[in-house]
């Protein structure tokens, strides 16, 4: 099996209970401050990364230029948007009902390689697009009629929040991919410059909706910017070897994680319903994958 399969897997992972412990332990905090405090704490648990694995021989930062600066810029706005909407869904709606919205990520990233890098869609393709779509359907379900759920799509905040997510992921996905392959920046660089990068993005959000902390709180953003750090690592490491239409339906596996552990941890509602949405979500950008 490639390596980047492997990496992806584990991405899935680590993603999964991270976004069960940001709805069991950050649910009252603003989400520009939640990811910026979350962010420096990671970003010093990968310095050591960052100084014994980096080349700093390679003569890269010497060929940084205006390319590399855009798509370090596009790629970490479209992640902070990205993030900060997935916040605002789930504190809103349930992690089961939210998630497997927002991880029909590839249904998007899949027509942007096609219109940006010239990937040609296959009707195996089209059909998972299908089926991620009815996942939609099928997330948005309650008993009692067959639109209601559509309409219930229209007009639920936490879909439209989720929806608006998975498109910013989207472009995040992309933006990573061209910068590891075609830009060939440094893994062990971009971890820190996509987490510099969002960091930046968010602070004056952060300024002026601080968050009340407290030194008991510290333990658990450490914690949280851990996993963060090693779900960038190895997100960073599939994206190297793997095109994004691959290893972005694998990573966004982590929709079933993330629901399992809502449904079963933390008591949410039709949990069945949702679990069969988080399957056909997977099952659908699996066959965009293929």
């Amino acid at each position: 099996m490639d390596p980047g399969f492997g990496f992806a897997i584990t991405a899935a992972f680590i993603w999964g209970f991270y976004i069960y412990l940001l709805k069991h332990s950050f649910s009252g905090y603003p989400p520009a401050a939640l990811t910026v405090l979350i962010n420096a704490f990671a970003m010093i648990w990968y310095l050591p990364v960052v100084l014994t694995r980096t080349d700093f021989s390679s003569g890269f930062l010497s060929r940084f230029g205006l390319n590399e600066l855009g798509i370090v810029t596009l790629t970490s706005v479209m992640t902070a948007a990205a993030f900060v909407l997935f916040l605002q869904a789930i504190a809103e709606g349930d992690v089961s009902y939210v998630t497997p919205i927002n991880k029909i990520v590839p249904m998007f990233v899949l027509p942007l390689e096609i219109l940006l890098l010239g990937q040609i869609l296959t009707p195996l393709e089209v059909l998972g697009v299908v089926v991620a779509t009815f996942a939609v359907y099928v997330a948005n379900y309650d008993p009692g009629g067959l639109f209601r759920p559509f309409v219930k799509a229209a007009r639920s905040r936490p879909a439209q929040l989720a929806l608006l997510s998975a498109m910013c992921y989207a472009a995040s996905d992309l933006g990573k991919r061209i910068a590891l392959q075609e830009l060939a920046i440094p893994e062990t660089l971009w971890v820190p410059l996509l987490l510099f990068g969002v960091t930046t993005v968010l602070l004056p959000s952060a300024i002026r909706n601080p968050p009340s902390t407290t030194r008991a709180d510290l333990p658990k953003f450490a914690l949280a910017g851990g996993i963060v750090a090693a779900g960038e690592h190895v997100t960073t490491l599939a994206f190297a070897v793997l095109p994004a239409s691959i290893a972005s339906p694998i990573i966004n596996t982590q929709a079933i994680i993330a629901v399992i552990l809502g449904g079963v941890l933390l008591g949410e509602r039709y949990f069945r319903i949702r679990l069969v949405a988080a399957v056909l979500a997977v099952v659908g950008v699996t066959l965009i994958a293929i």
